[in-house]
C-alpha cells in the first residue's frame, strides 16, 4: 500500500487536503468540498510520522486538539481523563512528548485524533515502526473503540486481516475491496499477501 499506489492522494482528497480535478467524493453522504466545515467535525486524522509537538506534555497536546476543534472545557475534561485511562497515558500525562517510546506516541496521536468524538478516523500505517508488543496493543485498543468507523492502511497483512473490510490500491486504481476471506476465496488463496499478488499479476 505504498507510493506509487495512490493511497495517501485519496486520502487527502478525502479531507480536502489535495487539489481534485475532477470528479466528486464524499464522506457520510457529505460533498467534501461544499461540506467541508460539517465533515471536519465528523473526522479524525493520525498521519504516520509523530506529528505532535515534542516539547509540550501529554496532557497540552491533547488540550491543543481539543483547542483546535473547540471541545468546551467540561466536555474536554471528561473526554481527555478516559482516553488517558484508556490509553494507558494517565500516569504520564505530565511528561514531554518527545520523550515517549515510540508505542507511547502511538497512542498520544491516537487520543489527539479521537478528542472531539469524531465518527470517522483515517490511521496512516498507525503501528509502523514499532515493536511488536506495542502494535499488539494498538491493535487491542483500535478494537475496543465504541461506535467507530476506522479507515487504516497497513503494510502488514496480518493487520490487514483483522478488518472487516480490505481494499487494494495500485497506481491508483481500487483493484479490489471485500472481506478478507472473500478476497481470498475468489483468487483461491490461502493468505491475502497471496491474493493480493495474483490480483497485481493479473493486471500487469
Amino acid at each position: 500500500m505504498r507510493s506509487p499506489a495512490g493511497k495517501s492522494s485519496a486520502w487527502l482528497v478525502l479531507m480536502e487536503q489535495a487539489r481534485r480535478p475532477r470528479g466528486e467524493a464524499k464522506i457520510f453522504g457529505l460533498d467534501i468540498r461544499r461540506d467541508e466545515e460539517k465533515i471536519r467535525d465528523l473526522i479524525g486524522y493520525m498521519p504516520q510520522q509523530f506529528s505532535l509537538y515534542g516539547d509540550l506534555s501529554v496532557n497540552e497536546n491533547i488540550d491543543f486538539f481539543a483547542d483546535l476543534y473547540s471541545v468546551g472545557k467540561k466536555e474536554r475534561e471528561t473526554k481527555k481523563a478516559e482516553l488517558l485511562e484508556f490509553m494507558d497515558l494517565a500516569r504520564f500525562k505530565d511528561r514531554v512528548a518527545g520523550q515517549l517510546s515510540g508505542g507511547m506516541k502511538k497512542k498520544l496521536g491516537l487520543a489527539c485524533c479521537l478528542i472531539h468524538k469524531p465518527e470517522l478516523i483515517f490511521l496512516d500505517e498507525p503501528t509502523t515502526g514499532v515493536d511488536p508488543i506495542s502494535r499488539r496493543e494498538f491493535w487491542r485498543i483500535l478494537y475496543n473503540l465504541p461506535n467507530l468507523t476506522i479507515f487504516v492502511s497497513t503494510p502488514y497483512m496480518d493487520e490487514a486481516e483483522r478488518c472487516n473490510r480490505v481494499g487494494l490500491i495500485r497506481a491508483g486504481k481500487l483493484l479490489v475491496t471485500d472481506t478478507p476471506n472473500a478476497i481470498k476465496e475468489k483468487s483461491n488463496s490461502k493468505t491475502l499477501e497471496e491474493a493480493f499478488i495474483h490480483l497485481i499479476e493479473g493486471k500487469q
